[in-house]
């Protein structure tokens, strides 16, 4: 999304003293707009500076502005009243006021945030709705304290440690809500948090608060995925007064003169991996070579490495890859995954989807991807592992879909393990390197590939501890990610294709169309063509939902008649749903509607024995629609060109729907197409907008091919132009 021309807040050069006690120190802030994490050890002074911004602490000098507005001199309230909602570090209810009270005290009328909508966000306030604040544990306090900060449809959050103290199963679903009040854009949020996972994971961008100061502004990806760097930076592990090392500060004379210290990933290595007894025989090498850990060095290298990816975010490409599996039956091998990507430089995140309720160390623990479950986690931890990992599945599925800095995946696993991950993996956009190391990958992978560009790799053994052969598919698994992901980074604006990209459908007996229709366009469009074999529909349907095609020009709609009549190049029920979605110009045809898809001879249904067919070839066999099937396929098709909101041209070619349909030849059937073209005709809703065009052509002919070439440059001219000029 982009950011304001004028920043929803923005902190210049903050000073603010208790007494003799310098607080905070020429901090500078900026949140242009969404999310924005603050993290620091305890004395920092992140409470200090949402005191200030929220009037509760005289400020000595500097500046706070609040969407271009000054609020010096402004009181708490006269703050509160511009748009500031704050909910502060220990909740402070009022014990004697029930939930409900607490809430109609602060309601506004007309606002987009009610006291249902509170209700509906937090169902355990609904049900505690009679009880006082004393009454309420800490997790449903700091709800009700959020609800009562939201209930002021504010334009800004201010939330200081809004999980301190609370269960893990609290935080999440905090953390969830934080995500989607992100995602809606209604409200911005400014989160001063201890809990590294919530602060990197609500917010794409964490300040870091180090003695008063911001001392860096970083990208929580990078953050979130290192530990060493947790540690140099925020403490964590280590005492309190150590000091933060100051990237910016000159060496001293004796590091100089030492050599020059490994920059980037370094292994370590433990030469007893186990701990030993008198009878331990020596370790193998390969066995210490496969328990080494990387860590990453801190310094100049390392923050230079932190901002370089930012520009590949520019771009439109992430620059988080995600390690996702069951640590609990798969962590060294995902871990041997994790520390071949590490050793490459990249920025990567274990996602553990574990059901066994085992301690977790990733980054992403089970509990917060099962939080992304429509019934939270209640959803996946059910106790039977079926509908555990079936609740998993799902829950991940939507857990990647809110992630918008994803750079690559990759998972290792059995059946189980791939069933698990693959469904997340089709919901990243085309294009997003994705690699599956499975023992199923030499068989049948279309129910886990689909229509998106997952590469399967065949573990050969199974993915069962680290040995001779596991180490090297790992590996190569590993490294191909890195290498797909290196490369999207690298790309720069000018190299990408600089022609839009429209998808088209094709089958054999509507090619001639096709290529009609493609040569009078390349000149200026990149013209993907898409096998219609039920697949070929669905890959250019996802290519149009991740924004990757201008433009559909969908002449080949035959994958309807196999959904409808049982073919094997069935469609789903969401065929022509991402034109739907994007409310983009379509164009179609009744390409190939003629024709059901069997395979050999002999696999065709009992039903259909008495019905007309042609022999494609040995494998493929192809059975002529009858009226009655046009007319319900027509009706199947009409209803979904009626919920196009964007200009609809489809074409009716009235001498033939095939070069099999064209006079004289096997299929030729013209009452048939009368039925198709009727039904088509009686269920569309035809608008200035939305049309139906006859033409006396079959769909092979060049002039069906020059009117599609017309109608869609004149949709380019005027929807699109207008568009880019918008």
């Amino acid at each position: 999304m982009a950011e304001r021309a004028t920043p929803i807040l923005e902190v210049r050069d903050l000073n603010v003293y208790y007494g003799q006690s310098h607080a905070l120190q020429g901090v500078n802030l900026t949140l242009n707009h969404g999310v924005l994490s603050v993290v620091g050890r305890n004395g920092m002074g992140k409470t200090t500076l949402c005191k200030a911004i929220m009037g509760l602490e005289p400020v000595s000098s500097g500046s706070i502005s609040f969407a271009g507005q000054s609020l010096a001199g402004m009181g708490p309230s006269e703050i509160a009243r511009a748009g500031i909602g704050y909910v502060p570090q220990g909740r402070r209810l009022w014990p004697s006021l029930t939930v409900d009270e607490h809430l109609k005290l602060v309601s506004r009328e007309n606002g987009a945030w009610t006291i249902e909508r509170i209700y509906s966000t937090f169902p355990r306030l609904a049900e505690r709705k009679s009880n006082g604040g004393g009454q309420l544990s800490g997790g449903e306090q700091q709800m009700l304290a959020i609800s009562r900060a939201l209930l002021l449809n504010p334009k800004l959050l201010v939330m200081d440690e809004p999980t301190e103290g609370l269960a893990p199963v609290i935080v999440d679903q905090l953390t969830d809500m934080l995500i989607r009040l992100g995602q809606q854009g209604e409200i911005d949020v400014l989160v001063i948090e201890q809990n590294i996972g919530v602060a990197t994971t609500v917010s794409e961008r964490v300040a870091i608060m180090v003695n008063g100061r911001i001392n860096r502004v970083m990208d929580a990806g990078q953050l979130a995925a290192d530990r060493d760097l947790q540690q140099a930076l925020l403490g964590v592990g280590r005492h309190a007064h150590d000091e933060v090392p100051d990237t910016s500060a000159v060496r001293s004379e004796a590091d100089t003169s030492r050599a020059t210290p490994q920059s980037g990933p370094r292994k370590i290595y433990i030469s007893n991996p186990k701990v030993p007894t008198r009878w331990t025989p020596s370790v193998p090498v390969k066995v210490i070579e496969s328990s080494a850990r990387t860590v990453t060095e801190v310094g100049q290298t390392r923050v230079r490495d932190a901002i370089e990816p930012l520009s590949a975010r520019a771009l439109g490409v992430g620059t988080r890859v995600l390690v996702a599996g069951t640590m609990d039956t798969k962590g060294p091998e995902l871990r041997h995954v994790r520390d071949i990507l590490k050793e490459q430089g990249l920025n990567v995140q274990m996602v553990d989807l574990s059901t066994s309720g085992k301690p977790s160390g990733a980054e992403i623990p089970p509990h917060a991807v099962a939080a992304f479950h429509p019934r939270g986690t209640s959803g996946v931890f059910t106790g039977d592992r079926g509908t555990a990992v079936a609740g998993m599945t799902e829950a991940f599925t939507r857990w990647i879909a809110s992630q918008t800095n994803v750079a690559g995946i990759i998972s290792a696993g059995g059946s189980g393990g791939t069933a698990l991950a693959t469904p997340a993996m089709r919901a990243l956009p085309v294009g997003v390197p994705k690699v599956m190391i499975s023992t199923v990958a030499s068989g049948q992978v279309e129910q886990y590939v689909g229509p998106s560009d997952i590469m399967m790799l065949h573990s050969v053994a199974d993915v069962q501890g680290i040995n001779s052969i596991t180490r090297e598919v790992l590996g190569n698994g590993a490294n191909a990610l890195a290498g797909m992901v290196r490369a999207r980074m690298a790309q720069k604006a000018g190299s990408r294709a600089d022609k839009p990209a429209i998808g088209l459908t094709m089958f054999g007996v509507t090619t001639p169309a096709v290529q009609q229709v493609t040569a009078a366009l390349e000149s200026d469009f990149d013209c993907l063509v898409f096998h219609a074999t039920g697949v070929g529909g669905r890959s250019m349907e996802k290519l149009m939902d991740s924004g990757m095609l201008t433009a559909i020009i969908d002449l080949t709609t035959t994958e309807v008649c196999d959904m409808l009549a049982g073919g094997v190049f069935a469609a789903t029920e969401d065929r022509f749903g991402a034109s739907i979605r994007a409310g983009l110009p379509y164009i179609g045809a009744c390409g190939a509607l003629d024709m059901v898809n069997f395979g050999a001879r002999e696999t065709v249904p009992e039903k259909y024995r008495d019905r007309l067919f042609y022999e494609h070839n040995p494998h493929v066999t192809l059975m002529r629609t009858t009226p009655e099937e046009n007319t319900k396929i027509g009706r199947w098709i009409g209803e979904r060109l009626n919920e196009m909101t964007g200009p609809v041209r489809f074409f009716l070619p009235e001498g033939g729907v095939s070069l099999l349909d064209a006079p004289g030849q096997a299929f030729h059937d013209p009452a048939a197409d009368k039925a198709l073209f009727k039904a088509l005709e009686d269920t569309v809703r035809q608008t200035s907008v939305r049309q139906l065009v006859r033409l006396p052509f079959n769909i092979n002919d060049p002039e069906f091919a020059a009117a599609v070439v017309a109608a869609f440059r004149g949709f380019f001219s005027t929807h699109f132009d207008r568009a880019a000029g918008a």
